[in-house]
């Protein structure tokens, strides 16, 4: 109850642009909570294979790292909220070419824009730009919690969305629609609240921008650059392992070994959802403690070991249970990971270093989906399972190892 009314009062606290940021985000992540768990299902409906499911949410992930890339590396010298701008029409344009037709070459030239929801989580370049502009809307010492709070309202967002994916089962049986056009029309809702997400993120005001002292530093790394590069190059193996469960791989898995469909599907990833965001909010707690890197390694081991039991459990319930369990520590990294980048880097530095930590981890994650549709298809259904919680395992050792006695910016444990 303490962390939910310290989240409320530093929510009151936040600049009109730190709201509009989080606002824009809670749009975005409902969108990619329904849309992560009927991707799968629609692409099946389609008629589509396991392997060519796992090939556009390859080609969704690898086109967010380039767009992520050419974000960056440009946002500090044509703007912040135009590079976040342009981010939200594509994510449009995205969802209404998922809606209009079933060719699979123009599926994945939409997949391209790396804006369609394949995870319940930030997709395409909006995370690394938001992550660069979130330190100056607070101080200092109360940027672990903003972090905590910006990926709480991304979680319960994303919660709600994936119950609203029980929606198209509604539309059926209330109106009498087939099942596709029923998925169609929420890939047009999509595109819609992506146009939401635009008028938001247009009303920002040019305090989001580098400041003239900043930008006359020029942009890139210089001095915190090895720092990066080895945080990155960790950041995606963690990302390599979590591309062979992606939520909406995950769903696809339930609704072939289970049979589940949206409208149990909905309920579970709302479990899922509810957990991660509660579960953010504790990891900026307990890394004002015990420090960043300790909250990291420490949430993030057990929910490996119980990611790789998922495929041996012997009903639908426990497989569940295990999926909760395990989603209720697996993301207390991320707000950390987040508030952990930005206190290695001076602020001419943030963009830079957001996009290229957050590039290596799209194009990390970007490789897998379609090795585990194959795995799935050919070799046994669970091994994603197995394959990403070990890889996980040897990241979060690896972390500790390399990191558990450095001190940075702004952090004196």
């Amino acid at each position: 109850m303490t962390g939910f009314t310290q989240c409320w009062r530093d929510t009151v606290f936040l600049s009109p642009d730190g709201k509009l940021i989080l606002a824009a985000r809670g749009i975005r992540t409902f969108a990619y909570g329904f849309l992560s768990i009927l991707l799968g299902l629609y692409l099946d409906g389609l008629g589509f294979s396991p392997l060519q499911v796992g090939a556009v949410l390859t080609t969704t992930l690898a086109g967010s790292a380039a767009l992520t890339i050419l974000f960056t590396s440009v946002a500090d010298r044509y703007g912040r909220r135009r590079m976040l701008s342009v981010s939200a029409v594509l994510m449009a344009g995205a969802g209404l070419l998922f809606a209009l037709t079933n060719r699979y070459p123009l599926l994945i030239l939409a997949s391209l824009t790396g804006t369609i929801g394949a995870t319940s989580g930030e997709v395409g370049p909006f995370l690394s730009l938001e992550q660069t502009i979130l330190p100056q809307t607070v101080p200092p010492q109360r940027r672990n919690m903003l972090f905590g709070i910006y990926n709480t309202v991304g979680g319960l967002a994303g919660a709600a969305g994936s119950l609203f994916a029980a929606t198209p089962v509604l539309l059926q049986r209330w109106l009498g629609w087939t099942e596709l056009t029923a998925l169609r029309i929420m890939f047009v809702l999509y595109a819609a609240l992506a146009g939401i997400a635009l008028v938001l993120i247009l009303r920002l005001s040019p305090r989001v921008e580098l400041s003239p002292e900043d930008r006359a530093l020029g942009g890139g790394l210089r001095e915190s650059k090895r720092m990066v590069m080895r945080l990155s190059a960790l950041f995606g193996l963690d990302s390599l392992a979590g591309g062979f469960v992606v939520q909406s791989l995950i769903a696809f898995w339930f609704h072939l070994r289970w049979g589940a469909g949206p409208e149990l599907l909905g309920p579970i990833f709302l479990g899922v959802g509810v957990l991660q965001a509660a579960s953010y909010l504790v990891a900026a707690r307990v890394a004002d403690r015990i420090g960043l890197i300790n909250t990291m390694v420490f949430t993030h081991l057990p929910s490996n070991v119980l990611l790789m039991l998922v495929p041996a459990a012997p009903t639908l319930g426990a497989a569940i249970a295990l999926i909760l369990a395990r989603h209720a520590l697996a993301q207390m990294d991320v707000p950390t990971r987040q508030s952990y980048t930005m206190t290695v880097v001076a602020p001419a530095e943030r963009a830079a270093a957001a996009g290229y930590t957050n590039v290596v981890r799209n194009l990390a994650q970007a490789v897998t989906p379609v090795i585990s549709g194959y795995a799935m298809q050919v070799l046994s259904l669970g091994l994603p399972f197995v394959i990403g919680g070990g890889l996980k395992i040897i990241y979060d050792l690896t972390l500790f190892a390399m990191f558990r006695h450095t001190r940075v910016r702004e952090d004196t444990r």
